[in-house]
């Protein structure tokens, strides 16, 4: 079947979903995302993804183009023409459509709204899970404020470029004092010798993951010892375990970094357990 797109109000085939474009988002990145997952075609932690989205846009300055509920039903619309079961949905909202000139247009203009929604292989997702992957690391240059969840993902790319050109799978993004921030699409973490789950504070230096808020209440159902502290590169080569959190990978076993095994390699048993109680706590609407 057609994929099916929202767009500024309208329900529309992909071939016909169109932005204009002189869209801010298009030239500017002014703009901010969602992206959900989506299983047995219900939205996960929809209302955590929505405060998110707000946040972000309070603090980019753009007016709210309807209310938190009505984006609810655009996006489990999306869902059900696109007859996702299992899959994710992804909305964006930016300033809008203005002749270029850096600062906001006057008068205040619509913002655009977009939501689309595609399907995942999950089978293909566990493997990956169950093998575990290969990050590299990477000098983190991103702007200040990476806890917006912001369009402009050029750094993001690159990075996550440069590690599939290095047969990885995705990057972290180190500081100027050696500490890991986090991952290119996901938040970092280790477990550390000491046996304790280890990951960055949500300060402004990351993003506040969805996955990674759900997860603090797993780690802290499964009587583990949880320390949120930054962690240097070095401590992460020489870490039990390591993995990565998001919407989309839930809990991803990290195998090996800067090609330096992790453990003994495999998967380990708390990112392992962790991963299959994951969805116990989240919120499936």
């Amino acid at each position: 079947m057609s994929r099916i797109a929202y767009v500024n109000g309208r329900y529309l085939p992909f071939g016909d979903a169109k932005i204009h474009i002189e869209d801010r988002g298009y030239q500017f990145a002014d703009g901010v995302y969602e992206v959900c997952e989506v299983r047995e075609g219900r939205l996960v932690d929809a209302p955590r993804h929505f405060a998110r989205l707000m946040r972000s846009l309070v603090e980019v300055r753009i007016r709210p183009p309807m209310s938190l509920a009505a984006l609810g039903v655009v996006l489990r619309e999306v869902v059900a023409k696109n007859r996702i079961g299992y899959g994710i949905a992804y909305v964006q909202i930016t300033r809008g459509m203005a002749r270029r000139d850096h600062a906001f247009p006057i008068p205040e203009v619509v913002p655009s709204v977009v939501v689309t929604a595609r399907v995942l292989n999950k089978a293909r997702r566990e493997a990956l899970a169950a093998n575990g992957i290969g990050v590299i690391s990477v000098a983190d240059n991103r702007w200040g404020r990476v806890d917006i969840k912001t369009i402009g993902l050029l750094p993001n790319v690159l990075a996550r470029q440069a590690a599939v050109e290095q047969g990885a799978r995705d990057a972290w993004f180190v500081d100027k004092d050696g500490q890991v921030t986090e991952g290119a699409s996901a938040n970092a973490w280790i477990v550390a010798a000491s046996g304790s789950v280890v990951t960055r504070p949500a300060d402004h230096a990351i993003l506040r993951g969805v996955a990674r808020t759900v997860l603090l209440d797993v780690i802290k159902a499964q009587g583990l010892l949880l320390e949120e502290r930054p962690f240097t590169l070095q401590e992460a080569y020489a870490a039990r375990e390591a993995f990565v959190t998001s919407a989309t990978q839930i809990v991803l076993p990290v195998v090996s970094i800067d090609g330096r095994t992790i453990g003994d390699g495999k998967p380990g048993p708390i990112a392992t357990a962790l991963r299959r109680e994951f969805h116990r706590y989240a919120e499936v609407g």
